[in-house]
């Protein structure tokens, strides 16, 4: 059969425009005159010099047949104009146009997957914007645009129609209509030609799901393209840091079902062979430093090829140079592949580039923070050379800052300085003040009440100032604190503070009156000596006051009782001072403060109550932290925590410093302050815990991304194992212990942790608290 003859629409659009051309000029072209004057009719927004701009004559020139047809086409060609014509009265030449009309206003109905205004940039690449000529050529590709975006989203059941409404003063709105339907699930994921790796290994290693009982959280059963994207290079990542050198993906299909909610995803590959590193050498110009730069490749004789240990060391060696000022360093890896016996020789060339020198150190987007404040925490120098090591430093210190949301340093060429670059430092301030006032619910204290005034950056000095108040059943606090970081130009901080301070201590709430008091100011100064350890030291004035009733524990009774204070069980009132001396060192290696996953932390403090107070006493606190990441999010953190107390002179320990033991801060399971010296309330019939003049906390925790989260850090699960206790005046180290399973959220409210600890054989005496929660940081 003999198919129908079809015209290429493009030709259509050329014969047209001819046609009109031809109606359009209906002038007596017959014979060609002197053009004395031009009229242009119609216009309603276009500016006359606009149409004159485009014609092809002028007052003046001889008008042919030829000149018109030029002048339609290109007013045709404007897009401002869908109907033109030429007309001549006399020797005057006239233009009637027919504008195009504009679009007033366009609107969405139905979105909801989308930003709309992220949605109009995208529709304006294709023309289609508001004050623009309306075209429906173009409306009809901005349909196809939108339903390109949906299909991107896995949503292929999206259907997008555009009305076009006219409006008065020839203008019209544009509505796309949008009926987004569902996101297509997965249905299946195949794999063909694996061999070497099972099917469930290669999709273990994948964003996209068959889907869970939590993917309606992960939504990771919900086809997307950028997902499926990532998931191919994912795998080519496996086999190729796995040996298989010469792994490719030969195809991807991707099938959905008629209904369009479904997708079936088949990824066809090819593993090769896998290969052993036979010989790695260095090349090039290594500035003699071969066997140094050998030190830093990972990758050794007689390993199973790795990419990611090749790019590591690539990195590694291209890094140390930058440190060396080569900042332009360039590393190239050239496989030599003996298929025989699968094995591979790698040289890595190494050409160092120009030795290069940092003019000076420009800083941009500090509205509110002094220059001074950022280029004190740069370790990257001016009219010294360029040091990577030192951008990457500063980056991390302007990062520790807390006063900006986003850092970026970048270098520039010195134009006609080839061994020059300047640095340039971009930062984008965030608001670095608050006042908060608010409500808040604890396991322990029941309602809080907090109110405060908070800048961490007072004037853009980089000073810290703050005035804060909490409410609470048993804590009542009111600080004022000061703390600058850069005391001196040597990076000395001093922090200073003024308190009040109302407590009862925990369990002993059947005595209304019974309450401590304490006030008071500390100074405390820090030393940096390297970046990551600080040395403190400072003083203080303290005074607390005890009163207490008939109902007061005996404990409590008898520490009145020492400094002369009213017999037991008679109400009074004991105040002592403490002038202490501290001292402390500290070093953080952890690369978060907020989620740790690598590093560790260390710190050791003392403090001594010094005989110009009449409590005469010496605490000991160290801490330990270290944090190890597995692969897929996965941690595993270990804390210890010891403290130690004695008194000297004639007054006892201060029953004040007492340690406590017990709560989700140590030892799970427990109730807060549980463990440890306890004293037998017979009025109450209860125990209540007194604290200890020394502690041990450990704890062990492994925590990983809540399943079918991907490697979401803001939502874990942990399990973990607590051990501790509180001890008086003898150390017999006999610990509690307790284990269980939790959940860690970084909410909007900050780092919330719940849990649930199962203390293992309990005493008798033991107060349990099983499902217990805290606002705060690991640990």
């Amino acid at each position: 059969m003999i198919s129908p003859f079809r015209i290429p629409s493009r030709l259509v659009a050329q014969l047209l425009l001819v046609i009109s051309v031809a109606l359009s000029l209906h002038v007596y072209a017959a014979e060609s005159f002197v053009v004395r004057d031009i009229r242009v009719e119609g216009l309603q927004r276009v500016e006359p010099g606009t149409v004159f701009s485009y014609l092809s004559v002028q007052v003046g020139d001889t008008f042919t047949e030829e000149k018109g047809g030029e002048a339609i086409r290109a007013l045709y060609s404007t897009g401002f104009f869908r109907d033109v014509q030429i007309q001549a009265q006399g020797n005057v030449l006239i233009v009637i146009v027919e504008e195009r009309p504009t679009v007033s206003r366009i609107e969405f109905t139905g979105m909801k997957e989308f930003d709309q205004e992220i949605v109009r940039k995208s529709l304006k690449a294709v023309g289609v914007s508001e004050a623009r000529f309306y075209d429906k050529a173009l409306i009809d590709k901005a349909e196809q645009e939108l339903k390109r975006q949906y299909v991107g989203k896995g949503m292929y059941a999206a259907e997008v129609v555009a009305t076009v409404t006219p409006l008065e003063r020839n203008q019209v709105a544009i509505y796309f209509n949008i009926d987004e339907g569902p996101v297509a699930k997965i249905q299946e994921v195949n794999f063909i030609g694996n061999e070497a790796f099972s099917e469930s290994t290669l999709k273990g290693e994948m964003q996209l799901k068959t889907g869970g009982w939590l993917s309606w959280y992960s939504k990771d059963n919900l086809y997307s393209k950028q997902k499926l994207t990532a998931d191919l290079e994912t795998i080519r990542s496996y086999y190729l840091n796995r040996g298989y050198l010469e792994f490719v993906i030969e195809s991807t299909q991707v099938s959905i079902t008629p209904d369009k909610k479904g997708i079936y995803l088949t990824i066809s590959i090819n593993e090769g062979k896998k290969f052993t590193v036979k010989d790695v050498r260095i090349a090039g110009d290594a500035l003699g430093k071969e066997a140094e730069l050998m030190q830093l490749v990972t990758l050794k004789p007689g390993d199973t090829f790795s990419s990611a240990k090749l790019t590591e060391s690539t990195k590694a060696i291209a890094e140390i140079l930058g440190s060396y000022g080569y900042a332009f360093a360039t590393i190239n890896p050239q496989p030599d592949v003996r298929r025989d016996k699968s094995e591979v020789d790698l040289t890595l060339v190494v050409d160092p580039g120009r030795r290069i020198y940092v003019r000076q150190v420009a800083i941009s987007g500090n509205a509110k923070t002094r220059d001074i404040v950022i280029r004190r925490e740069m370790r990257q120098f001016e009219s010294s050379w360029f040091d990577s090591d030192k951008i990457d430093l500063s980056k991390k210190r302007l990062g520790r800052m807390g006063y900006f949301t986003e850092t970026d340093i970048t270098t520039e060429d010195v134009p006609g300085s080839p061994d020059q670059v300047d640095v340039k430092v971009k930062v984008t301030e965030k608001p670095t003040g608050a006042v908060t006032i608010g409500a808040g619910f604890s396991s322990t204290e029941k309602l809080i009440l907090s109110a405060g005034i908070n800048q961490e950056n007072a004037f853009g000095t980089g000073t810290a100032v703050g005035l804060n108040f909490s409410l609470g059943k048993i804590n009542q606090n009111l600080t004022l604190s000061n703390y600058d970081p850069y005391f001196t130009e040597d990076g000395i901080s001093r922090y200073t503070d003024l308190f009040y301070r109302s407590s009862k201590p925990l369990y002993y709430v059947g005595d209304t009156n019974y309450q401590i008091k304490s006030v008071g100011s500390n100074l405390k100064f820090g030393v940096p000596y390297t970046e990551v350890d600080r040395i403190f030291f400072g003083t203080g004035l303290e005074a607390y006051q005890i009163q207490t009733t008939s109902n007061t524990p005996q404990p409590y009774l008898s520490y009145a009782q020492s400094y002369g204070i009213a017999p037991p069980g008679y109400p009074g009132t004991l105040t002592t001072y403490n002038i202490p001396l501290t001292a402390g060192w500290s070093r953080d290696g952890r690369d978060s403060a907020l989620i740790p996953s690598a590093g560790s932390l260390q710190q050791l403090s003392a403090e001594v109550g010094t005989p110009a107070g009449n409590m005469t006493f010496y605490r000991l606190f160290g801490q330990y932290q270290k944090y190890h990441s597995f692969s897929k999010g996965n941690i595993l953190s270990f804390n210890g925590e010891v403290g130690y107390g004695e008194a000297y002179g004639s007054n006892p320990f201060p029953i004040t410093k007492n340690y406590y033991v017990g709560g989700i801060g140590s030892v799970r399971g427990y109730s807060p302050g549980s463990l440890g010296p306890q004293f037998y309330n017979t009025t109450l019939g209860i125990n209540q815990p007194t604290g200890g003049q020394s502690k041990i906390v450990t704890n062990v925790e492994y925590t990983v991304p809540v399943p079918g989260s991907g490697i979401d850090k803001t939502l874990r699960t942990f399990a973990f194992i607590d051990g501790g206790n509180a001890f008086g005046e003898n150390i017999n180290l006999v610990l509690s212990y307790s284990y269980g399973l939790g959940i860690s959220w970084i909410s909007p409210l900050g780092p919330l942790k719940f849990s649930y600890g199962i203390p293992y054989k309990p005493y008798p005496t033991a107060n349990v608290q099983r499902l217990q929660f805290q606002v705060g940081t690991a640990f």
